[in-house]
């Protein structure tokens, strides 16, 4: 499957250190999960960790589900053991926390090599320089850490996320600019799904591929939301059909819902189309 084209709705946090929650990974409809070595293991765990979820991996059932290991930032004690144990584990992603500048980048694969990169933004400096991050050639997506940035910038909570619009925009600029995978930051309040929806909703509105997530309480809201609504399916299909016909005919302009279509709407929708046809393909699986 394309990379562009593989869905990216429910990426989840798991814990590496946790067995149970990385046996129940393995069984829920995510796209993709970040096994976590930094914010969800504590200090005494890192090392036990590591070995943990390096045999989790190494027994497999994660199916389609891409693999992406979080590590600690190498500027601690753990990151560099970090970074040479997911070299050799059975992983799609690295994801290399609080990225500054694609110096931080450099660090990380000259110890991982070959292995796509992840960043996670999160800092105020991370967002002045998201442009050069998401440019280093091993980058392969972004991972919205609104909770430390939200710290950093000392905003205030708001439902609409006005704080954090200047950073989530220069985020998404970049990682379009460079054609990266971009994920949304996680929503707290776990049992509140309207306020999920409705940020879930602002997010793709504003081109991000999916969402992070802390619950497994919040995939289905998460996968409805990012996945093509069957609106949009139906008015793609008519757009496209609407499209090659007039072309057929050799007429000038196609319109569909009083509505002109022209070339730039027909790569949408088939976008669209093969993006549903992937989620179909994930769920048959």
């Amino acid at each position: 499957m394309d990379s562009r084209q593989r869905p990216y709705r429910s990426v989840l946090y798991i814990p590496g250190s946790k067995d149970r929650a990385l046996d129940k990974a393995r069984n829920l409809p995510v796209d993709a999960v970040i096994f976590d070595l930094e914010d969800a293991v504590a200090a005494d765990e890192k090392n036990n960790a590591r070995e943990t979820l390096g045999a989790a991996l190494a027994a497999g059932g994660y199916g389609a589900r891409v693999k992406i290991v979080r590590i600690n930032g190498l500027d601690t004690e753990w990151g560099r053991a970090d970074a040479l144990a997911v070299r050799d584990m059975d992983v799609d992603v690295v994801l290399l926390p609080k990225v500054n500048s694609a110096a931080d980048v450099d660090a990380l694969a000259a110890i991982t090599g070959d292995l796509p990169i992840w960043a996670m933004m999160e800092t105020p400096r991370g967002m002045l320089n998201a442009a050069e991050i998401a440019a280093h050639p091993q980058m392969a997506g972004f991972v919205m850490g609104t909770n430390d940035l939200a710290k950093e910038l000392q905003t205030r909570f708001r439902p609409d996320r006005l704080p954090l619009q200047t950073s989530l925009g220069l985020c998404l600029l970049a990682a379009k600019a460079e054609g990266l995978i971009i994920v949304d930051g996680v929503y707290n309040a776990f049992k509140d799904s309207e306020g999920l929806a409705a940020e879930c909703a602002q997010g793709r509105d504003m081109g991000f591929d999916g969402k992070t997530l802390i619950h497994p309480a919040q995939v289905d809201v998460t996968n409805d939301a990012f996945a093509p609504s069957d609106e949009e399916i139906d008015l793609a299909r008519r757009q496209i059909t609407a499209f090659e016909e007039t072309e057929a005919q050799g007429q000038g302009v196609a319109v569909v819902d009083g509505k002109i279509v022209e070339n730039l709407h027909v790569a949408t929708a088939r976008e669209i189309l093969a993006k549903a046809e992937a989620i179909s393909a994930l769920q048959a699986g």
